[in-house]
């Protein structure tokens, strides 16, 4: 890759992303550079399009316009060449609960096209990493919801594709199970690799991400580093609650009434 080659430094590319739902526009317009090699944020309030955004990124829904570019490959016109270079952990995760944890990464390894002894090899360390191994014989219908998010993160990551997108992937999750799910992609991260994650909690993208987009309507309100973001506010929530326009109830006068003398 020459110093001149435009997607230099970029690990995903969209422009002009459209997708309605009957008269309901979800996302409007989305143009997005995300850089390689970060741990991206995008942060909006809910309806805000994020995740009919990451559907339309990974592949798992097509847009009504636009394109969407990955390492440099269109991802609808060349999707064998996008789909082996990204691990997605969608919204609403959906496993085959009849599986086991092992036969499922075994599954996903298959399907990859890696070879058994290299799936093997790679499933025991991932079983293990993610505090799986003693469940691994269990079947996904017995796991709990921190046990099936690691074990759907698992299988994103099995084949080590460049970008990762996470959506709402800490929801549900117990402590522990958070802070594992946080040391494996921030050891991910290290490499080189891109971490693209979607949430409407604010702090958690603050203390994760080190590059975020705002969305609010559908839009892209705001895309860079955080404190490029922050600017004059006193942190990024604030700056975040500025961008979406959200109403500060604090200073509100109605419910004047609530938790008065009664």
């Amino acid at each position: 890759m020459n110093d001149d080659d435009p997607t230099r430094g970029r690990a995903v590319r969209a422009r002009g992303l459209w997708k309605s739902f009957g008269e309901r526009i979800a996302v409007g317009g989305v143009d997005l550079d995300l850089p390689a090699g970060h741990f991206v944020g995008v942060v909006g309030p809910n309806g805000a399009g994020k995740t009919t955004t990451l559907s339309m990124l990974t592949g798992l829904l097509r847009p009504d316009a636009g394109t969407v570019e990955i390492g440099g490959h269109d991802l609808w016109r060349t999707p064998e060449l996008v789909k082996p270079r990204i691990g997605v952990l969608p919204e609403g995760l959906r496993l085959f609960e009849r599986l086991s944890g092992r036969e499922l990464l075994t599954y996903q390894g298959s399907l990859r096209g890696l070879p058994p002894d290299e799936v093997e090899r790679r499933a025991d360390q991932l079983l293990d990493v993610f505090g799986l191994a003693s469940a691994q014989h269990t079947m996904v219908v017995d796991y709990s919801t921190g046990m099936r998010k690691r074990t759907g993160l698992a299988a994103a990551l099995l084949h080590n594709p460049d970008v990762l997108f996470l959506d709402e992937p800490f929801e549900g999750v117990d402590p522990v199970s958070a802070q594992v799910i946080r040391d494996v992609l921030a050891r991910y991260t290290a490499t080189g690799a891109t971490v693209v994650l979607s949430s409407h909690v604010m702090e958690l993208v603050e203390s994760l991400c080190d590059w975020v987009a705002v969305m609010a309507g559908g839009r892209i309100r705001a895309a860079g580093p955080p404190d490029e973001i922050r600017g004059d506010a006193p942190t990024l929530h604030a700056a975040f609650l500025d961008l979406v326009g959200a109403q500060d109830i604090g200073r509100d006068s109605r419910l004047d009434w609530l938790g008065g003398a009664r």
